[in-house]
This record gives structure tokens, C-alpha cells and sequence, in this order.
């Protein structure tokens, strides 16, 4: 199962009916928003990793932050601090602002739902790829080659 599955499944789809609702959405709506925005993250996550640097940085992220939190108690995800949270995770996935947007407009193009809303929503969905990958034990077995290549092979 790759992180987008996972994002999907995790606790029964409660982080999918918070997102509904949190968003004004209907669940099928929030399951498509979710899934045409992860595939930006996932590329982010990956040109991450793809240097010794960039996968310390992002298993020592995940080791040290409270990211599980956003699977555990998905309730937090309506928290501003979360949104402050996933917008500098977009940082470092994404680089700057005007990705995002574009990320936000080709999602919208694909799924009907609003630009603006998709933008709001990019942040929070950072949050929850972040804590999904958190929970993975390939992230706490350790570090180099091995779990390069395990994490890319979850990211696609």
C-alpha cells in the first residue's frame, strides 16, 4: 500500500470525513480533492530523499515532530497550527508558493472543486502524508540506501 492509500484508509476514512466536512465537501468529493493533490507531495517527498541530506532531514522531521498526531486525532486537521504545519512542509516539498497554486489549479481542473478550496485543503493533506509516514516502520528502521528505496516505493 502506497501513501496515497494509506492517506485514504487511515482510521476508516476519518481523516477523509474531517476533511469533508472541514472543506464543505461530500466524501467522494474529499476522497478526489485528497488523491489529485498526494501525487505533488509524493514528487516532492521524492526529489527530498533523493539526496543523503534530504532523507536525514525528513526521517529526523519525522522522528522529532508530532506528525502522527494528524492520523491519530484527525480533528486536529481544523487546528490553524496545523495549517501553519503543513505550509512549511509544502515549503520544503514544494519550494514555494506558486507551486502550490499551480498544484491547486491543475487539482481543480481535475475534480471540479475550487482552486481556493484545494489550496486551503494542500497544507492540511501535507500534514496527513507527513503522519502517515510517521507511522511507517520504514522510517524507524534507520536510514542509507535501503530505506531510500523502501520510501520511494511507498511514495509512487
Amino acid at each position: 500500500m502506497g501513501l496515497l492509500d494509506s492517506i485514504i484508509k487511515q482510521k476508516a476514512g476519518g481523516i477523509l470525513t474531517q476533511i469533508a466536512g472541514q472543506f464543505g465537501l461530500d466524501q467522494e468529493t474529499a476522497e478526489k480533492a485528497v488523491r489529485s493533490l498526494v501525487p505533488a507531495l509524493s514528487e516532492g517527498l521524492t526529489k527530498n530523499i533523493s539526496s543523503n541530506d534530504g532523507i536525514q532531514s525528513l526521517i529526523s522531521a519525522l522522528n522529532n515532530g508530532n506528525h502522527g498526531d494528524y492520523v491519530d486525532n484527525p480533528a486536529v486537521l481544523s487546528n490553524p497550527a496545523t495549517t501553519a504545519d503543513g505550509n512549511g512542509i509544502l515549503g520544503h516539498l514544494l519550494g514555494n508558493k506558486e507551486v502550490s497554486r499551480q498544484v491547486a489549479a491543475e487539482a481543480s481542473e481535475n475534480t471540479g472543486v475550487s482552486s481556493n478550496t484545494l489550496k486551503k485543503l494542500l497544507p492540511v493533506v501535507a500534514t496527513v502524508a507527513m503522519g502517515v509516514l510517521s507511522k511507517q516502520d520504514i522510517v524507524k528502521e534507520g536510514a542509507g540506501s535501503l530505506i531510500t528505496g523502501a520510501l520511494r516505493a511507498f511514495l509512487k
